[in-house]
């Protein structure tokens, strides 16, 4: 969304978090993507995982409105 010039206007419409297990008391990493990226939507989801272990402890996916151009 930062590469978007427009992006401060994006409304969100649809964001769904699942809880996967509780994070270990340490950082937490964030890898997220763009999935797809349309003219007026764009969809993305992050995996969050607690530092030095293999299995996410939750997954975002979200939607989200693109002002017009």
């Amino acid at each position: 969304m930062s590469r978007l010039p427009d992006a401060a206007g994006a409304v969100t419409t649809s964001l769904t978090i699942n809880f996967l297990q509780k994070p270990a008391a340490v950082d937490l990493l964030a890898e997220g993507q763009v999935l797809k990226l349309g003219r007026r939507l764009a969809v993305m989801e992050v995996s969050l995982y607690s530092v030095g272990r293999p299995d996410p402890v939750a997954h975002v996916t979200g939607t989200y409105a693109l002002p017009p151009s």
